[in-house]
């Protein structure tokens, strides 16, 4: 039997992270991977999905430049969405595949060994893996789980990935849709609403059961979102729920129940739904080694990525928290470097950056304002417009905000901030940086951004909180505002 200072269940984003790490310690590998290297964040997730927004963009960009000339709208056939979505995952996938093959080649510098099937445990250290060319059990003095997730599946929902699909259906389409309902008013259900939309090709409804779509964000962030999607003929069911769907004649019928009572039916070609993931911790057996689910009983339970068994982890979306890449991947390095440099500096989520695919597009980190109302922290919040930044003239897309939200003290240190509008992901890791270091905006007031771009947003919220902005608030009054929220009350704070 083979014995491993470390075996890594699944070759997602997590699992990818966590090998590649424990060869940086000269440690004795194994990587398990059921189907295909990458996962979710290489095939039906992260790079497939912003394939398909980058290119949506594109088409939409062009025909709001021929918008304005009065010229024919542009369409891209599907089947070059297809090649061009092909082309990107078969270029990363090359990588990755080329990678671990170099690496099992260099036997004198690396003990790397990649095994392709299904993994259960036998008890607290054996894993039998399970394949058509035959079974095998494998030692691990440790062992990582980061087997990812799949899509939730509804039980009153006939999903069957061609006419009502999740997110590993979706993809496979052959043509675009005349319509399609999207079940779920999330980031994903979000991101594919505004991917559809920008083709052009395709009635998109949604299907909300609150009052606004993101609601785990700021209402003037959740309110831009939906004005926006609506401009482009997106509807949204705001405050219903499904009542009822099935598939007539190859065609999707729902029924939807509105919290005031009233009923609709509509007919659509595709559905999508959208309603969050779970683990894929199924065929783990993880009771087998005693491991212990979360009090949710919904995903593994972990103290900084360590199980209920010292020697065993839970990386990734397994664990239970943001399905994110970049968050699978920390974690994954983490858990590697508890084991083998027993670190004990804890994981710090505070400075958590995110970007939501929309249109305009959203950049997040740290706490938003209801976050901070929750907690009842007291904050001071800043907003100015796109359409006082140069770089957003000069592109033609003023529509979007800066938000950036401090302590409510003389060091003001950044707790998070909100971009919402063109190239707003860029504007976003500064801030990340010094969340992390619990600094203030005094190490930024003199930092001096290029010019003309986007992050000189982040330049003029700091100006405006030390009273020194180039634009006046009495002056701006609808593009510029700065005020304080202490106990829930909201104050505007003394012109600028």
């Amino acid at each position: 039997m083979e014995n491993y200072d470390v075996i890594i269940i699944g070759g997602g984003p997590a699992g990818y992270s966590a090998a590649m790490r424990a060869i940086d310690f000269k440690k004795k590998v194994c990587l398990i991977e059921k189907k295909r290297i990458g996962g979710a964040g290489l095939f039906n997730g992260a790079l497939s999905s912003k394939t398909l927004w980058e290119l949506s963009e594109k088409v939409n960009n062009i025909n709001e430049t021929f918008h304005t000339s009065n010229k024919e709208q542009f369409f891209l056939p599907w089947s070059q969405v297809k090649k061009t979505l092909n082309e990107a995952i078969f270029e990363r996938k090359l990588q990755y595949v080329s990678h671990l093959a170099l690496l099992q080649n260099e036997a004198k510098q690396v003990n790397f060994t990649l095994l392709k099937g299904e993994a259960s445990f036998i008890d607290t250290h054996q894993i039998l893996i399970q394949h058509p060319d035959g079974n095998k059990i494998i030692y691990g003095e440790n062992i990582i789980i980061a087997s990812g997730s799949k899509p939730r599946i509804l039980p009153n929902i006939p999903v069957d990935e061609k006419i009502i699909m999740t997110s590993n259906g979706i993809e496979d389409i052959e043509d675009y849709p005349e319509s399609l309902v999207i079940i779920g008013a999330g980031i994903v259900g979000c991101e594919y609403a505004t991917i559809f939309s920008n083709f052009g090709k395709t009635k998109v409804y949604i299907i909300d059961r609150q009052d606004r779509i993101l609601p785990f964000e700021d209402k003037d962030v959740s309110d831009l979102i939906s004005n926006k999607m609506e401009k482009k003929g997106i509807h949204i069911h705001h405050n219903s729920n499904l009542n009822n769907i099935e598939i007539i004649d190859s065609k999707v019928v729902y029924e939807i129940l509105y919290d005031d009572g009233k009923k609709e039916t509509i007919k659509v070609d595709k559905a999508l739904l959208a309603v969050g993931r779970v683990p894929n911790i199924e065929e783990l057996k993880i009771e087998n080694a005693g491991v212990l689910m979360s009090k949710r009983g919904v995903h593994i339970g972990d103290d900084d990525t360590r199980t209920n068994i010292p020697h065993i982890y839970a990386v990734g979306d397994v664990s239970g928290r943001i399905a994110l890449v970049n968050i699978a991947e920390m974690e994954a390095r983490h858990a590697v470097e508890k084991i083998f440099e027993n670190t004990r500096q804890r994981l710090n989520y505070n400075n958590l950056s995110s970007i939501m695919f929309l249109h305009p597009e959203v950049a997040t980190v740290g706490l938003n304002e209801q976050d901070c109302v929750k907690k009842n922290i007291p904050v001071k919040i800043v907003k100015i417009d796109y359409s006082l930044i140069p770089r957003a003239i000069a592109m033609r897309k003023t529509e979007g905000f800066f938000k950036m939200i401090v302590s409510n003290d003389n060091e003001m240190k950044i707790l998070g901030m909100r971009v919402v509008g063109e190239h707003a992901s860029s504007a976003i890791q500064e801030i990340a940086f010094l969340i992390q270091q619990n600094l203030g905006i005094k190490e930024l007031s003199h930092l001096i951004h290029p010019h003309p771009s986007i992050v000189e947003g982040i330049q003029e919220c700091v100006r405006m909180l030390m009273k020194e902005s180039i634009f006046k608030s009495t002056v701006f009054k609808d593009k510029m505002s700065c005020y304080s929220v202490i106990n829930g009350v909201k104050r505007e704070i003394n012109k600028l």
